[in-house]
């Protein structure tokens, strides 16, 4: 398996899909992370292809207890004091510099929920192509042999809808889980949405192009960003890491234009895409949540 690989994504749906042939597991607010355990060490890889490892040192750290050969799907979380769930700690973490990000860790050390094995030692190799019941008993198999102590644990799941409900109703203000995920348990790996993966969550959110930016390409305040329908609109103002996430992409071009509400923006150049809540008023239309 080649570095970086394209990782599976969930389309979003209005209930969760019934039958016998589905398995449902908590979707948890973190960042999206592969992790490579390769015969030198551990490598962690972004939803988008970045190396992310710098960052996120103690999962690092952790994965060395896996076989050489592995790669696993999962999600890097963080919990704030109360025990939710916070992805504004993921956030901070995600946008620091290794030195901060270090100190982070030390006062809130982040967790790695793994939901899929892609990849198992040899003589197995790339699994992708197994049914997901194949996968899944080959993770919980994987993990069971890793000290008692790890970060590192695979994701709840249930074949049972109405547990899967339960959890959806009631693990969002306890834990600040943000949804379920449904996933055929005959279908295999797939990059994009191509894959038989469902989700409901709580605030559900749409992927936008980036257009432009209000402020300084080094300190942007707020993004112009192209919604799926074709209108350019301002989102909220950024989140401090948010901001410094987004900085290093921004490519500024000449000129000023406008979005449908008049406000105006600074191009750029290249296809930035971030995760939004889409809201209705003219003004802060949308709320970025994330870069992708």
């Amino acid at each position: 398996m080649d570095w970086p690989v394209s990782a599976a994504l969930a389309q979003s749906v209005p209930e969760l899909p019934t039958g016998t042939d589905w398995s449902y597991e908590v979707k948890l607010d973190g960042h999206r992370m592969i992790m490579w355990r390769t015969g030198d060490g551990v490598r962690l890889q972004a939803r988008s292809g970045r190396d992310v490892t710098a960052v996120w040192g103690d999962l690092a750290l952790a994965g060395h207890h896996l076989p050489a050969g592995t790669v696993l799907d999962g999600e890097a979380v963080i919990t704030a004091e109360d025990g939710r769930i916070s992805f504004e700690a993921a956030q901070a973490r995600a946008a620091s510099s290794p030195t901060r990000a270090r100190r982070l860790a030390a006062q809130r050390p982040a967790h790695y929920i793994a939901f899929d094995a892609l990849q198992l030692p040899s003589p197995n190799g790339d699994i992708r192509a197994r049914p997901y019941a194949a996968r899944r008993a080959a993770l919980l198999t994987l993990l069971a042999g890793l000290p008692a102590n790890t970060p590192i644990q695979a994701v709840s799941s249930t074949a049972d809808r109405d547990t899967a409900l339960t959890w959806y109703n009631t693990l969002h203000h306890e834990l600040g889980v943000e949804g379920i995920v449904a996933k055929r348990t005959t279908s295999p790996y797939r990059a994009g949405r191509a894959g038989a993966w469902l989700k409901i969550r709580h605030a559900d959110t749409i992927e936008a192009t980036v257009a432009g930016f209000t402020g300084t390409a080094r300190q942007p305040r707020a993004l112009a960003v192209r919604l799926p329908d074709g209108r350019i609109a301002l989102s909220q103002r950024l989140t401090t890491a948010l901001a410094t996430r987004i900085a290093s992409h921004l490519v500024p071009q000449p000129g000023r234009a406008y979005t449908q509400g008049g406000d105006a923006y600074t191009p750029v150049s290249g296809e930035i895409v971030v995760e939004v809540v889409a809201g209705t008023t003219r003004h802060a239309v949308v709320t970025v949540v994330r870069l992708r």
